[in-house]
């Protein structure tokens, strides 16, 4: 299932992030599995940017996993993926290299998620 939240953001502005824009082009050998969902208020604040984000860099599909989650009736994570990558709070980005976790963005980081993204990806350098 797509997250609906993983369509990029109209209004967002390339040029406002152009660096954020150029570390994520230039890191094509990465995977991004995204847990959200649709329900979600932090979701959809930070998920449309960071989709934005990464159609801005030409990030093919491909690479972009999308990962519905409900909530249990105990108010757990519910959905593919969440036990086995630990998923507590959505949105959470995971990024990947060679099947490898390099890092992952969740929920409450002080900056949006293409930013933290992108800080990470040159630290892993």
């Amino acid at each position: 299932m797509t997250l609906e939240t993983m369509s990029p953001n109209p209004v967002w502005t390339a040029s406002a992030y152009e660096d954020t824009v150029e570390t994520l082009r230039e890191h094509d050998e990465v995977r991004y599995k995204v847990w959200g969902g649709d329900w979600c208020k932090d979701c959809r604040a930070q998920l449309p940017d960071f989709a934005a984000a990464l159609d801005a860099a030409d990030v093919p599909e491909e690479r972009i996993g999308h990962f519905h989650v409900e909530k249990g009736d105990d108010g757990s994570k519910v959905g593919p993926g969440v036990e086995e990558y630990g998923i507590e709070f959505i949105p959470t980005v995971v990024v990947e290299r060679d099947g490898e976790e390099l890092f992952r963005y969740v929920e409450s980081a002080d900056v949006p998620p293409a930013v933290y993204v992108a800080k990470h990806l040159e630290r892993a350098d």
